[in-house]
């Protein structure tokens, strides 16, 4: 079982997309920026000697914005680092979606030792997709991007978004059957937001429906702006999509069919170690005993036993994910 701790690697800077609604290209630009490998390895060598094992974050908005030197230098650099100290860590990044169309990239990712990708998904809506400039997204089949990365060894990890003009009552619904039909475990849906110096907030400034300051949380039920919606239906509709993705039905389910078809790469990893060993004693009480979803829990842990059992741990750490994901809604309502 993978303990999620992350340490942060500034990797590279800028975007080279412009959703409406995202504030990155004003911060950092919109043309990516790379560290050479000396750098990046050097800066692996500082977390090892420092005694960290454990997952790695590569912080970089778009982390294939240079497909070139990725592929060329920095990947091999770090799949060769990995493998001499029998890879000590595990990482993470975030990325397009584009991403799936390249299998190279994501056979050297892999083999690199990266196993989870943020992708901002949106929304399965294209006039959303139209609407918040989300180009990369368009005109493509979302569900089999993301199937592809899982096959090339890639968990996904999904950005949503509800509140956009062109939303009618249907993007709940919808929003649940792309996030099940996907497997994407942690999906992270928010409330549209305009922030600050963004085309959205000029937009909306221009039409007289900004109300508030954003809080910088779009998962805290708030929004800043004057939706086209019926701002109650649309609260009640964002708390119905986070209620039942992480229902233990919706939840465990949605694991499973992730198992089933995620292919990891057969590369070494680091042993177990004692604080995970009683992470998973913990859950079995707590999960398997004292807890709602005890015949989720149970049913999903013996049919990785059986089915998946290389991937019991990681069944297992989902489960603690989903506990965790389904107390913090309960806080929200």
């Amino acid at each position: 079982m993978k303990y999620y701790a992350s340490l942060n690697i500034q990797y590279s800077r800028g975007c080279p997309f412009s959703c409406d609604f995202c504030d990155i290209p004003l911060l950092c630009g919109s043309r990516p920026r790379i560290k050479d490998k000396d750098q990046v390895i050097a800066e692996l060598d500082a977390l090892y000697e420092c005694g960290w094992r454990g997952t790695v974050f590569f912080v970089d908005d778009n982390f294939i914005g240079n497909k070139y030197l990725l592929k060329k230098d920095v990947l091999p650099a770090i799949a060769k680092w990995m493998e001499q100290r029998k890879y000590p860590f595990a990482f993470l990044t975030q990325s397009s979606v584009n991403l799936a169309d390249d299998d190279e990239l994501m056979e050297l990712m892999s083999q690199a030792g990266f196993d989870t990708v943020f992708v901002g998904i949106e929304t399965p809506d294209h006039m959303g997709l139209a609407e918040c400039g989300k180009q990369q997204n368009k005109n493509r089949d979302l569900i089999a991007c993301v199937k592809k990365m899982q096959a090339h060894g890639l968990q996904v990890q999904g950005g949503f978004i509800v509140g956009f003009d062109s939303d009618t009552i249907t993007i709940f619904e919808r929003q649940i059957r792309f996030i099940q039909s996907s497997g994407i475990v942690t999906a992270m849906v928010g409330l549209l937001n305009a922030v600050r110096g963004t085309e959205l907030h000029k937009r909306l400034e221009k039409e007289k429906r900004l109300v508030e300051q954003c809080t910088g949380d779009n998962t805290d039920c708030t929004i800043n702006f004057e939706p086209k919606m019926d701002h109650g239906t649309l609260i009640k509709g964002y708390k119905k999509i986070l209620k039942t993705i992480y229902s233990p039905d919706f939840f465990y389910a949605r694991v499973k069919r992730f198992l089933q078809h995620y292919k990891p790469v057969k590369i070494r990893r680091s042993r177990i170690n004692l604080s995970e060993i009683k992470a998973f004693i913990l859950s079995l009480f707590v999960l398997g005993v004292k807890e709602k979803e005890r015949f989720h829990y149970w049913r999903l842990f013996l049919w990785s036993v059986f089915n998946r059992p290389r991937l019991t741990p990681l069944a297992i750490t989902f489960s603690i994910y989903g506990f965790h994901f389904r107390k913090n809604f309960e806080k929200m309502v």
